[in-house]
């Protein structure tokens, strides 16, 4: 595992902006419609929050942009929208507003990302990629 610097060369930061799902108070982060290239939609990704390295799914939204709706403890998860979603915790400590901007680190485009408040810094902690047969044959198994 590598880690890294929000503010390391290689990282490419992006502004998004934290909105609600709905007519709901549960948050979501819509992501910039100029990095589409940055974001696998419908792909599960990892993504770290806080320093704790979790799984989201890309989400084309209703505008066709794209958004990250929830983020899960694990792959699964992300791909079930089933478990608890850690967003809705990490905006509540940082007192964030809906409409305000939060930032997205690309750290390693289509694969890890992190998030963080404006006034944040942050050295993420890289995991390996998965070898790619043994995340298809997860993925098979997973499935119904």
């Amino acid at each position: 595992m590598d880690r890294i610097a929000h503010d390391n060369a290689s990282v490419r930061t992006v502004r998004a902006t934290l909105e609600r799902v709905g007519r709901t108070d549960r948050p979501r982060i819509d992501l910039p419609d100029s990095d589409t290239d940055a974001f696998p939609v419908g792909e599960v990704v990892r993504v770290a929050l806080d320093g704790t390295t979790r799984h989201a799914r890309v989400h084309r939204g209703m505008d066709e942009g794209l958004e990250l709706r929830a983020v899960y403890d694990n792959a699964r998860q992300a791909r079930t929208d089933d478990g608890e979603d850690r967003l809705p915790e990490w905006v509540a400590e940082r007192d964030l507003e809906f409409g305000r901007s939060v930032l997205v680190d690309v750290v390693e485009a289509g694969f890890f990302y992190g998030v963080r408040a404006p006034d944040e810094a942050a050295v993420y902690e890289v995991p390996d990629r998965p070898d790619d047969g043994l995340a298809a044959i997860a993925r098979d198994l997973e499935e119904p």
